[in-house]
């Protein structure tokens, strides 16, 4: 009998390290160079403005990056569902902030057994009806569940919206012997328009005024309360807000951000942009990282390269993916400035191209995104190169 052989996984080092000569490509490559550049510049900027940094992890999913992020000095790693805790528990990572409502008896159940492992775990509250059904099932389990009051905004995702929402869930949980109240968190993402840098401001001095009144009225448990916010865009203002000398004291000041870990090729781009601009004498700034490379597989009339690249490989949302350079191997990578993408499909990507265009079937082609987490979720690895695309590692994601 044949023995069976496990297929390879898309995007793996077949023939050897290079990543243009010895990879099943389309494949996902991290630039080691750009990676530590972030790591070292955020953790840096949490340190500098006296909060703690808690990354993302939704965004990678990719445990190898946790535990250069924990090991660079993050406080702890942020998740969105129980099922990613448990994966990144699982990796190393004991400090998990659900940065989301814990519903489901399923779902509690896995945070249970996190809990009964050692995991010091956090989920958020904006409901008298969830905060019910945690005390019931943390109860009857035996254990205490630490949970935040998470503050919305007029048109965001979750969250209480105003004080009497906000009086109705601060009662529910302090009769909820199974629930600790340890902090406040929100989220100002979803914060935009032409005031949106005011209204951020605005928001993060309410998740401040909040928690200070809720110190005042002893309403914490014994650990220092947390305050957290801040996602990619706008962590320097929610950073701004939490930088006073009562909260650096008395509390835990958590950003959260997670895309910066590699950056993107648009819309953080554009970001990173304002906040230096914000700052004018902030020093360094986040640098692209992530890239698709994918081969040109067919020119099959003037000014069109079809690229054997889709929608199983690249995010197309908010924006199409943006050709970056020509690679051939032995030779330097070339620009491609002049290169539109036309049309993702789910296995091709249309590529407008100049009439005067060096391109040639076989040659590879690298594409930035926006917004990396949809890109990350595409791929059950991912490489990271070095500054000669030699893979260092592969680094496998939990999705």
């Amino acid at each position: 009998m044949t023995p069976r052989m496990s297929p390879p996984e898309k995007g793996s080092p077949v023939t050897g390290p290079s990543l243009l000569d010895g990879v099943s490509l389309p494949a996902a490559a991290i630039l080691d160079s750009a990676l530590a550049n972030n790591i070292a510049w955020m953790q840096r900027y949490a340190d500098d403005h006296g909060a703690r940094l808690a990354p993302h992890g939704k965004t990678t999913m990719t445990p190898a990056l946790f535990r250069r992020q924990l090991d660079a000095g993050a406080w702890g790693i942020t998740l969105a569902t129980a099922v990613q805790c448990a994966a990144a528990f699982a990796h190393g990572a004991t400090r998990l902030l659900m940065a989301n409502q814990l519903v489901g008896a399923p779902n509690m159940a896995i945070v249970a057994g996190l809990i009964e492992r050692g995991a010091d775990y956090c989920c958020v509250a904006d409901s008298a009806a969830n905060v019910a059904a945690l005390d019931r099932f943390f109860g009857e389990r035996g254990l205490t569940l630490q949970v935040l009051i998470e503050l919305g905004v007029p048109g965001g995702r979750c969250g209480v919206r105003d004080e009497a929402a906000l009086a109705t869930l601060i009662d529910a949980i302090a009769a909820a012997p199974a629930l600790a109240l340890c902090g406040i968190e929100g989220y100002e993402g979803l914060i935009g328009g032409e005031h949106a840098a005011n209204e951020v401001r605005a928001y993060a001095q309410r998740l401040v005024v909040t928690l200070r009144g809720l110190m005042d009225a002893g309403a914490f448990a014994d650990r220092k309360p947390i305050v957290t916010a801040a996602g990619s865009q706008w962590f320097d203002l929610i950073a701004e807000a939490f930088d006073q000398a009562d909260l650096r004291a008395n509390c835990t000041p958590i950003l959260r951000p997670g895309c910066y870990v590699v950056h993107d090729h648009r819309s953080y781009r554009d970001a990173m942009a304002a906040v230096k601009a914000r700052d004018p004498e902030l020093e360094g700034e986040l640098q692209p990282a992530l890239a698709v490379f994918a081969h040109v597989q067919s020119l099959p009339e003037p000014g069109l390269a079809v690229v054997a690249m889709g929608k199983r490989d690249i995010s197309c949302d908010p924006d199409l993916p943006i050709p970056l350079q020509r690679h051939r191997s032995g030779e330097p990578a070339h620009p491609l400035r002049q290169c539109t993408v036309r049309k993702v499909m789910d296995q091709h990507t249309m590529l407008a191209i100049p009439a005067d265009a060096d391109l040639r079937v076989g040659d590879i082609v690298s594409f930035g995104a926006s917004h990396p987490c949809l890109t990350f979720d595409k791929w059950r690895q991912v490489l990271r190169v070095d500054d000669e695309l030699r893979v260092l590692e592969v680094m496998p994601t939990f999705f």
